[in-house]
C-alpha cells in the first residue's frame, strides 16, 4: 500500500486536472442522454454497468469485493450518501438552474475543508490556504453569479437540494477517507457506491415520475457509456485512490475547475455561449488551486 503523503506531488495535480476536464465532460454527455434517458434512471444506469466493471476488473486482478473486512457498516452509509447525492442533484435540478445549481453544489470542497480541519489529523488548512478556496469560489461566482438573483419558491426548493447534494458529496469524501473505507481496496469502497446508488435510484426516478428510455439512439447510448465506463468505472475508482493517499482538502480544491471544463465542452461540442467572465473565473480557480497547494515557507 502506497504511503500517505500530505501534499500534492505532480502526479495527483495533473490526475486531479483530467479527471475534472472528464467530469466537465460529463455534463455535456448528461444533456445529450437526457433526449433519451430519464436524469435519475440515467444515473442508476450508470451505477449499475459501471458496477459491472468494477466487478470484473476486481476478478481480474484478485480483488475480494465480498470478504469479511468490517467495512459493511460504513460501505452501506456510503452508498448511501453517494445515492442521495445524486438523487438530490438530478432532482434540485428539476426546479433550478444549472448555473444556479453549480453555486450551491460547489459548496462542498469548503465542507471537505472544514469536516478534514475537525476529524482528520493533519489535514488542517492555513489561513492563506482558506484564502484560496475563497479565491476559487469566487472564479465560480465570476462564471455562474449572474444568475443570482432573488430566488421563486421553485428555486429555493431547488437550491436547498443542490446544497444538501454538496453536503452528502463533502459526507461521502471525508467518510471515506475517515474510516476502515481508507484501509481497503478502492475498488471496493467504488463497489459499495455504485451497486447501493445502482439499486435506490430507480426506485426514486419511479417516485419522480420519470418517463424512463424514451429514445435510444445511438448519440444517447454513446453518452451514456461515456459516464458508465470512463466516469463511473474508470474515473471514479482514480477519484477514491486519490482520497485514501492524498490530503482531502487539497485535492477537493481542484474540483472548482469541473464546471468551467463543463462550460468549455458546451461551447465546443454543443455550441453553447460562453460568457466574457470565463476568462477571469479561469484565473481565480487557478490561483485558488495554488493558494491550497502551495508549500509552506
Amino acid at each position: 500500500m502506497m504511503e500517505r503523503k500530505t501534499h500534492l506531488d505532480s502526479t495527483a495535480m495533473a490526475l486531479m486536472v483530467v479527471l475534472c476536464a472528464a467530469w466537465g465532460l460529463q455534463q455535456v454527455a448528461i444533456k445529450v442522454a437526457n433526449a433519451g434517458i430519464s436524469p435519475v434512471l440515467q444515473a442508476s444506469l450508470r451505477s449499475l454497468g459501471a458496477a459491472v466493471l468494477v466487478w470484473a476488473w476486481s476478478a481480474a486482478r484478485g480483488i475480494r469485493l465480498f470478504g469479511r473486512d468490517g467495512t459493511l457498516g460504513p460501505g452501506l452509509l456510503c452508498a448511501a450518501l453517494f445515492a442521495g447525492e445524486f438523487a438530490f442533484i438530478y432532482w434540485g435540478l428539476s426546479y433550478t438552474s444549472a448555473s444556479r445549481g453549480v453555486v450551491f453544489l460547489y459548496t462542498a470542497p469548503f465542507m471537505v475543508a472544514l469536516g478534514a480541519h475537525l476529524f482528520l489529523p493533519g489535514e488542517r488548512l492555513r489561513p492563506l490556504q482558506w484564502l484560496g478556496l475563497a479565491c476559487a469560489f469566487a472564479g465560480i461566482l465570476a462564471a455562474f453569479g449572474e444568475s443570482l438573483g432573488l430566488p421563486t419558491k421553485s428555486q429555493l426548493r431547488g437550491d436547498g437540494m443542490l446544497f444538501l447534494g454538496a453536503v452528502l458529496w463533502a459526507a461521502t469524501t471525508l467518510l471515506i477517507k475517515g474510516s476502515r473505507l481508507a484501509r481497503i481496496s478502492p475498488a471496493k469502497t467504488l463497489f459499495y457506491q455504485l451497486a447501493g446508488s445502482a439499486l435506490v435510484l430507480p426506485f426514486v426516478s419511479l417516485a419522480l415520475g420519470e418517463p424512463g428510455i424514451v429514445a435510444a439512439t445511438p448519440l444517447v447510448l454513446a453518452s451514456l457509456a461515456y459516464q458508465t465506463v470512463l466516469v463511473a468505472f474508470a474515473s471514479y475508482l482514480a477519484w477514491f485512490w486519490l482520497v485514501v493517499h492524498y490530503p482531502a482538502g487539497r485535492l477537493s480544491a481542484f474540483s472548482f475547475l469541473t464546471p468551467l471544463f463543463g462550460v468549455l465542452a458546451g461551447a465546443l461540442l454543443l455550441s453553447e455561449r460562453v460568457s466574457s467572465a470565463l476568462a477571469a473565473a479561469l484565473v481565480l480557480v487557478v490561483l485558488g488551486i495554488w493558494l491550497v497547494n502551495r508549500p509552506p515557507r
